[in-house]
């Protein structure tokens, strides 16, 4: 093993842990692997490298070594929620089963980024199996397509993970008929439920002055998206604060926020912030 003095060694450490993230939102998974191994080389206890490197392998469909990565981490650290609850995951998968293709990024940052009245958290209704939302996580790309029962999500290979609250998917497919576009990615997977974060991309003129998700400003009001699930798109952390979905909210004739789904607020604070990586 190489050595190196202590300030070089903090040095490598954050530069690869930058590259290791960059390398993860671009769908880069292969090279995702390497320099979470050459991290692992020269910091053999670092939990997080290990939380990393067990997501890149996930994602390559190589489960058995996922495992591994993962049980190292809480050989170092027991109470990893972030390796335990990916090792759950895990359990309802099959090696092989799965491949990601590279090139298939992470969604970045500016999509939990808070715009008043142009983004929103909502629950997946009439969720897919278990053993499909145990293939998302945190950060990946869903779709929103109109289709004859209604607006469902698919992932980026049109399988099927769920459907949207009534009331919100009538409102977003006349929105979406009138020229609106939207973007959308998983924020969190937890057994058999699933929630998404929905954010308008264009808002066509005929729209114009139509809030997608009107609201009224709620003191207090809190942050779902966590600085982990921003920096890496992995499950928050136990006891992480969501929105209040008992907040009061504008009504704006029809056009009120419906059940199901809140809005996200107050973001000035999520960044990628690496040196307090938890994945």
């Amino acid at each position: 093993m190489a050595q190196y003095k202590t300030g070089t060694k903090a040095r490598l450490k954050r530069q690869r842990t930058e590259q290791a993230i960059a390398l993860a939102m671009q769908g880069r998974w292969e090279e995702a692997v390497e320099v979470n191994r050459d991290i692992i080389e020269v910091f053999p206890t670092d939990v997080d490298a290990h939380n990393r490197l067990g997501k890149a392998l996930t994602e390559l469909g190589r489960y058995d070594d996922a495992r591994a990565s993962y049980e190292r981490a809480l050989e170092n650290d027991p109470n990893s929620t972030i390796a335990q609850r990916n090792l759950a995951r895990l359990s309802h998968l099959k090696e092989g089963q799965f491949m990601i293709s590279e090139g298939h990024p992470k969604l970045g940052p500016h999509v939990f980024v808070e715009e008043s009245g142009k983004t929103c958290l909502t629950e997946l209704h009439q969720p897919a199996p278990r053993e499909v939302l145990a293939r998302m996580t945190s950060g990946d790309q869903v779709y929103l397509r109109v289709s004859s029962n209604g607006l469902i999500v698919e992932n980026v290979r049109g399988e099927y993970l769920g459907r949207l609250e009534h009331k919100l998917e009538m409102r977003l497919m006349k929105l979406m008929e009138g020229g609106n576009r939207y973007s959308s990615a998983i924020a969190s997977i937890t057994g058999n439920d699933g929630k998404v974060i929905i954010r308008e991309t264009f808002r066509h003129p005929s729209q114009a002055g139509r809030a997608s998700f009107p609201h009224r400003e709620a003191d207090g009001f809190r942050s779902y998206v966590k600085e982990s699930l921003i920096r890496y798109g992995l499950e928050e952390e136990e006891g992480s604060e969501e929105v209040d979905d008992n907040s009061d909210w504008e009504e704006e004739s029809e056009e009120d926020v419906h059940e199901g789904f809140s809005l996200i607020e107050d973001l000035g604070g999520a960044v990628l912030d690496h040196d307090q990586d938890e994945v």
